[in-house]
């Protein structure tokens, strides 16, 4: 099936609004290119037939929608709560790690070492931030007391976040633990870790996955201030970085998170690492057939910042119209990438890097295509590095990209103007690159007089790192 020509990828949560045959080949019609499953919700059976659908659906449609796992981490949340509790600005608050029902007074909080975490002074945050508490004490072992300084309504089950604390809980729960191991059996692509705070976090979980023989890429997800302190770190560790508004929204002075957002694009485009763009970019659209313009102006803006992809939850997951907010988004995108910044985002090879040769080649083949209009660059690649490096020059030639290993077709997915096809047919590198334009020249890609950047390794048989350039015109 060809798909659109959107180069910013749509990332869509399945959910009870969307986990059947019909809705998600409606959705990969509509333009989605990665499915995003949510671990904080349902169980493994249920994760397990979605899965199974995806697969089915690609194999029926001949495409390589992207699978997304993505970890609940160590949410922190209130215990049972009576209804219709409200806490009332000035009130003394008390928290217990030992089970109760709570009240007005006093209420459980699920996380162990919340005592021992917390610092007289520091906040506390509850239901996204719309309870404020201060820290008055903590006896360091089961309770702390506090003051409250915006009050509310309280009830079950809320998450509660601490802005301030140094959190001792690992980023990788057992919970996490076990998800992650369904996930990669299950065969998914990319694994999202929540409220990563170094990155020591996602060099743990890929030691994970490695060992137990999996190729499955990491996301690490910003979410936490402490994250922001390392992040050159997190990002030269992880695979790819998402910014997860909505809790770095609640941990971090609200107007700070439009600047963090360009910021992290920044830092993710130079660096040559993915960059998605999450949390409430469409949330009216859950109830409402329209989104709000200030929606329309925030997925445009994702995409002027040079995000890879940009991500929907409950809007798909659970909303009323999970195709047509996605046929919106498409239509959002097109327009936003008529805009000239979206492109051209120049790189200079780290020389001191062992794929300096490499990436100097690709790099500059990006720049080729800008000199002599090329309808496309085309890649031979078998880990799919290739296809990281050309993707974040952002160049306009379209991105193709042929791989012997089918795991690598489905991760590319998430890159910004990447279509990965599998190819095995390496019988050196001229026939190589003349059978797959022939290949893209019978599905309607290529036509007569195109001029096309071909990236590859020369003897390709060895399938080493890119180390050949030849520019072509389709006869």
């Amino acid at each position: 099936m060809k798909r659109g020509g959107n180069k910013t990828k749509i990332i869509a949560t399945l959910g009870p609004a969307s986990n059947n045959h019909q809705m998600i080949t409606k959705l990969i019609h509509t333009g989605v290119d990665v499915f995003r499953l949510n671990f904080s919700h349902g169980t493994h059976e249920i994760h397990k037939q979605t899965i199974a659908l995806i697969k089915q659906v690609n194999k029926e449609l001949n495409t390589h929608v992207s699978i997304l796992a993505d970890l609940q981490g160590p949410k922190i949340r209130l215990g049972e709560v009576l209804p219709l509790t409200v806490l009332k600005e000035g009130d003394i608050f008390e928290f217990t790690t030992h089970p109760l029902i709570g009240d007005n007074k006093k209420a459980y909080i699920t996380y162990q070492k919340f005592p021992s975490d917390v610092r007289p002074g520091e906040t506390i945050l509850i239901d996204d931030g719309k309870i404020e508490l201060k820290v008055l004490e903590t006896n360091q072992r089961d309770h702390v007391i506090t003051k409250v300084i915006f009050g509310g309504p309280i009830s079950s089950k809320k998450g509660v976040n601490l802005p301030d604390t140094q959190v001792s809980i690992p980023s990788l729960t057992e919970k996490d633990h076990a998800d992650l191991l369904f996930a990669l059996n299950e065969g998914a692509n990319w694994i999202a870790l929540s409220f990563v705070r170094k990155a020591e976090d996602i060099i743990h979980l890929k030691n994970i996955i490695r060992h137990h023989g999996h190729h499955a890429m990491v996301i690490a997800k910003i979410e936490k201030p402490e994250a922001l302190k390392n992040i050159d770190a997190i990002i030269d560790a992880t695979d790819a970085i998402m910014v997860a508004r909505g809790d770095l929204g609640v941990e971090m002075p609200v107007e700070l998170v439009p600047f963090t957002q360009k910021d992290l694009c920044r830092r993710c485009i130079e660096k040559t690492t993915p960059v998605i763009i999450a949390t409430q970019m469409m949330e009216s659209m859950i109830e409402n057939a329209h989104p709000t313009r200030a929606e329309v102006t925030d997925v445009a803006n994702a995409v002027l910042d040079g995000a890879d992809a940009v991500m929907l939850s409950a809007e798909t997951a659970a909303g009323k119209y999970p195709v047509k907010v996605i046929s919106t988004m498409v239509r959002i995108i097109e327009q936003a990438e008529k805009e000239e910044i979206v492109y051209n985002r120049r790189h200079q090879p780290d020389k001191n890097s062992k794929t300096y040769l490499s990436d100097a080649i690709c790099f500059n083949a990006c720049n080729i295509a800008g000199e002599v209009h090329a309808a496309a660059i085309m890649g031979m690649t078998k880990t799919g590095y290739t296809a990281f490096m050309v993707s974040s020059c952002r160049p306009k030639a379209r991105i193709y990209v042929f791989t012997n290993n089918p795991e690598v077709v489905n991760i590319l997915n998430l890159l910004w103007g990447v279509e990965a096809f599998y190819y095995d047919g390496m019988r050196g590198t001229n026939n190589t690159f003349k059978e797959v334009q022939q290949h893209l020249a019978e599905i309607g890609y290529l036509k007569k007089d195109d001029v096309v950047i071909n990236l590859g390794t020369m003897p390709v048989k060895e399938m080493a790192r890119t180390n050949t350039l030849k520019i072509s015109v389709i006869q």
